[in-house]
């Protein structure tokens, strides 16, 4: 066989040019990650936070702002992060970095605060569920996200369920007829008894930073998708009772609540629970001529008019955007997403707070409370 030539000096000058060329076009093409900061690590879903960000292209993280010294230390030597990002004051952060976006993990009633902080400096926020520990600070929230031009999103772990989005689906396209009746059931053994940090658990059991117990807790998920599910109307009226069956673990927020949430057609009987034997969150919806219950993150069952029996299986992958929170929030901050009437938008959230904030008025005074379209 004869020896391979080299290519003329000129020849090699020219290919290496097209391949400079080639590279070049392709930086330009991809995106670069959005800048994001943390705010609070009170909240124990940071701990999930950590351990994917390292591995999703669509984020940097540039700073985190946590006033517990002794907690920042934890997370550093956990996840290894550099001292560097680390801050005590988050408006100091704020100034100085000027990032994209927000990943909000303080306790619930510090959202407000957090939100119009990050807000006054044109920073976009996504917080953990739910949006607001009452409806004065969810729509001061919209005020602060309406004057300032940015995006307030709501962070919920069943939004990127592949079993919620088929059910969301089978509802929208109309297969299961009219909706008549959606029935939720979230949580698990309870805060204390899962384990969770002693951060979390002191403002997780506190009426005031949390709202209620297991009610909020729990309740936003269902009443996150509940909303979805009838496209956003305000419920007629909310009647709620709220238990607590261990008063020693919980003395101060109920640990077990049933929601009845009632629409001029239809009803949601939202189930949140520190009490189930084990962990949950799973959804029913009933239709005129058919239902599809979920079955944790990844299956469905269903049965529609016309079928002799039910049929079950795995649910559709979400694709693009929507299959994480941070591709979400990345996608919103390009611009190429707009967050309207989904399970992570302010608009949804707004009214998963009202529900929430009227459920506990039920419980409280032991009557139904009705309720009124939210002004705009």
């Amino acid at each position: 066989m004869a020896p391979v030539r080299p290519l003329p000096f000129r020849l090699r000058l020219i290919a290496l040019a097209f391949l400079y060329v080639a590279a070049g076009s392709f930086a330009l093409h991809a995106e670069a990650p959005i800048r994001v900061v943390v705010i609070g690590l009170v909240h124990d879903h940071a701990r999930g936070l950590f351990g994917t960000l390292a591995g999703n292209a669509s984020v940097q993280l540039i700073g985190i702002a946590e006033p517990d010294t002794e907690l920042a230390s934890r997370y550093e030597e956990r996840f290894h992060l550099d001292h560097k990002l680390f801050f005590t004051d988050a408006g100091k952060m704020l100034t100085e970095l000027h990032p994209d976006a927000a990943l909000v993990y303080t306790d619930i009633l510090d959202h407000r605060r957090i939100i119009e902080l990050a807000a006054s400096h044109g920073i976009s926020s996504m917080v953990e569920k739910p949006l607001a520990t009452t409806l004065a600070d969810a729509l001061a929230i919209r005020r602060a996200a309406r004057e300032h031009h940015v995006q307030v999103l709501v962070n919920y772990e069943t939004t990127w369920y592949a079993s919620n989005a088929e059910a969301i689906r089978l509802a929208a396209t109309g297969k299961l007829g009219p909706l008549r009746r959606v029935v939720v059931h979230d949580g698990g053994e309870g805060p204390k008894e899962t384990g969770v940090s002693p951060d979390f658990f002191k403002w997780l059991t506190d009426p005031v930073k949390n709202g209620a117990g297991a009610m909020f807790d729990f309740g936003c998920y269902g009443a996150d998708l509940a909303t979805i599910l009838m496209k956003g109307e305000t419920p007629v009226s909310v009647t709620a009772v709220a238990l607590t069956d261990k008063p020693e673990t919980y003395p101060h927020v109920d640990d077990d609540a049933t929601i009845i949430v009632r629409y001029p057609t239809a009803q949601a009987v939202l189930q949140p629970s520190w009490n189930w034997p084990f962990g949950r969150k799973d959804l029913e919806v009933y239709g005129a001529t058919g239902y599809v219950i979920t079955e944790a993150a990844g299956r469905v069952r269903t049965r529609l008019a016309g079928e002799k029996s039910e049929s079950e299986g795995p649910a559709p992958a979400i694709v693009g955007a929507g299959d994480s929170s941070l591709d979400y929030l990345a996608a919103v901050v390009r611009g190429k997403l707009k967050p309207e009437g989904d399970l992570t938008s302010l608009d949804t959230n707004l009214v998963v707070v009202q529900i929430l904030a009227a459920a506990r008025e039920s419980a409280k005074a032991g009557r139904t409370i009705p309720l009124k379209r939210l002004p705009d």
